[in-house]
């Protein structure tokens, strides 16, 4: 239990004893951090009892805090500022507190509970590369996976490969015109990227092909539908849904050299899966939900054949299910895929990483499985996150201005060795050490960057301004990291010291100020990991460490280790250090992201 967790109850137990005849719900007591301009710790908010208990609050407050100091040893004095009651933690809990947890790799974490949770991320199209619009979803996701397991659940990361469908078609159908055999073995060109290429070659021939039409005097919207090479790909996708050989072992050739594509960019990512879907797979079985919302008339068909839900009732429109030609869109996979993953494993909560653009989308598909009464309905759950685009503008994979996922990482690890090169700081590391360096200053400053925004919120990438020694910035927080590290080492103390080497340390004198202050940044870890489960929002636990640092670098600035006042004060500094890097390494890990012992 957190220490405001802690004030609260004693709160609620004192004014049940003081007021036994008034119900206090512990719902009204509300304990946040005491401003920094105001004298204590926690500060208990005295306004919610005005009415029920018809007393001034400076006396609610004065009777309050004399009672928690008489009847708890948590405090040592408070004051009542205009209605809010700030407590002054005794020192002693602070030093007990550290004692505990600061050689706890694991402190902030919750015992795992049955409540199963799928996190469904990245779900790439296997007729393009990883680009870099893909990185804040698998970033998202991937952190939000470990938030989630930190606090207790159980947790299943699962990708649904987009392996089907038109856009899959328009890779092929350009591969076969124009692509004479070239394989990524021939070519030298990685399997996305060689796939990815054909992809935007397909469009390059459909807007000539359109343009022909619209000069023989075709108007364009009958020219986009007429154009000879997109007539190609929709023939190409019935021949697939038929079961057509020659295309199907096309179909799997093309996706094999995309597969070992993605998992070479994943592996250098650090992106990993527990359960892949493929919408190959999941389609049938959305065709069969549909045909049977059709049995209960939950669906209705058009007169061209195809299907739809009417959904007008509920505020939104009609949707199509199926096409009239009978073969399926996205949400008939999506169907299959909800249905699918909730049998399997009889999920709690199924979330959903995709992109704002797609908020209409998932309302649907959680609508339509509540209306066909599938039980995965309830437990649907959108992480709706803002697109990303460069300083450039906005990216579009098929007109090829898309950044590619590869490049990209590429291109951060070049400005961590420029940075490094540039500061001085190779002295001291053999060469496979810097190649490793520049690797985690590199992704760890992407990965940061796109996790230190409101997921909500959309967001400019700037790789420059992400990799900044003196920003926001993962590299930050790792130069914290390692300056604590090379502390330590100087102290001759390990990162995971023999705890009993401390257990006779009793600290009797007061804590400064700042050795305070950083001692209750550390206790609120847990509270931050707890918010950032129940807001589905990473970014709080970038700012906390990224704060935390902060902190660090003040009061190493402030108050010397190796010449302390006291040998007291020189073991209690150790150890609120040892435990902040050990904080700072278990919030990034969360997020993917390495911290170096040495920068």
């Amino acid at each position: 239990m957190t220490l405001a967790s802690q004030i609260k109850h004693a709160a609620e137990d004192v004014l049940k004893l003081l007021y036994p005849d008034v119900t206090i719900d512990i719902s009204m007591i509300s304990v946040n951090q005491t401003k920094p301009e105001f004298t204590g710790d926690y500060t208990i908010v005295l306004f919610p009892f005005i009415k029920l208990l018809r007393q001034k609050p400076d006396i609610i407050g004065k009777q309050l805090g004399d009672a928690l100091l008489e009847k708890t040893d948590l405090f040592a004095s408070y004051q009542i500022v205009s209605g809010f009651l700030n407590m002054t933690v005794r020192d002693s809990y602070w030093v007990s507190f550290l004692l505990n947890h600061f050689t706890d790799t694991r402190y902030g974490e919750k015992c795992k509970a049955d409540r199963r949770v799928m996190v469904e991320y990245s779900s790439p199209n296997t007729n393009k590369p990883l680009h870099f619009g893909h990185l804040r979803n698998n970033f998202l996701g991937a952190a939000m996976s470990e938030i989630l397991r930190a606090t207790g659940n159980q947790v299943v990361k699962a990708n649904l490969i987009n392996d089907r469908g038109i856009h899959i078609c328009k890779s092929m159908i350009a591969w076969m015109k124009y692509a004479d055999d070239a394989t990524p073995e021939t070519t030298g060109i990685k399997g996305d990227h060689l796939v990815g290429d054909y992809y935007v070659k397909f469009n390059d021939v459909y807007k000539q092909e359109i343009a022909l039409l619209i000069y023989s005097g075709m108007d364009e919207k009958t020219a986009e539908k007429e154009a000879p090479i997109m007539l190609d790909a929709q023939d190409l996708l019935r021949k697939w849904e038929a079961g057509d050989k020659d295309v199907r072992t096309l179909w799997q050739m093309m996706n094999g050299w995309v597969y070992k594509g993605f998992d070479e960019s994943y592996k250098r990512l650090g992106i990993s899966f527990d359960k892949l879907y493929y919408e190959s797979d999941t389609y049938l079985l959305g065709k069969k939900i549909v045909e049977d919302g059709l049995r209960k008339g939950v669906l209705f068909k058009k007169d061209d054949g195809s299907v739809w839900v009417d959904l007008r009732e509920d505020g939104l429109d009609e949707k199509l299910l199926l096409r009239g030609d009978g073969t399926s869109v996205y949400m008939t996979q999506d169907l299959g895929t909800a249905k699918l993953k909730y049998d399997e494993y009889k999920l709690d909560q199924s979330v959903y990483v995709i992109a704002d653009e797609q908020n209409y989308h998932i309302q649907v598909l959680k609508l339509i499985m509540k209306k066909l009464g599938e039980p995965c309905a309830d437990g649907i759950y959108h992480l709706s996150y803002g697109m990303v685009e460069l300083p450039t503008g906005k990216m579009k994979s098929r007109e090829g201005t898309v950044v590619d996922a590869d490049d990209m990482v590429s291109e951060m690890i070049n400005l961590a060795k420029e940075q490094t090169e540039e500061s001085g700081k190779t002295e001291g590391f053999g060469v496979e050490e810097l190649a490793k360096l520049y690797e985690t200053i590199g992704l760890g400053a992407l990965k940061f960057y796109l996790l230190r925004v409101d997921p909500k919120k959309k967001m400019i990438f700037d790789p420059k301004e992400s990799i900044d020694l003196h920003g926001y910035t993962a590299t930050f927080i790792q130069y914290a990291h390692a300056r604590i590290c090379s502390i330590l080492r100087k102290e001759n103390v390990p990162l995971a010291p023999d705890c009993t080497k401390f257990q006779s340390f009793i600290q009797t004198s007061e804590l400064l100020s700042l050795e305070k202050k950083i001692i209750l940044a550390l206790e609120e870890y847990p509270l931050i990991l707890s918010d950032a489960a129940a807001e589905f929002n990473p970014s709080s636990v970038c700012n906390y460490s990224f704060q935390l640092a902060q902190l660090f670098n003040t009061f190493y600035d402030a108050h010397s280790i190796s010449k302390a006042e006291s040998e007291e004060k020189k073991q209690l500094r150790i150890i609120i250090i040892i435990m902040t890097a050990s904080v700072l390494r278990h919030a990034m890990n969360l997020m993917g992201i390495r911290l170096p012992e040495k920068m």
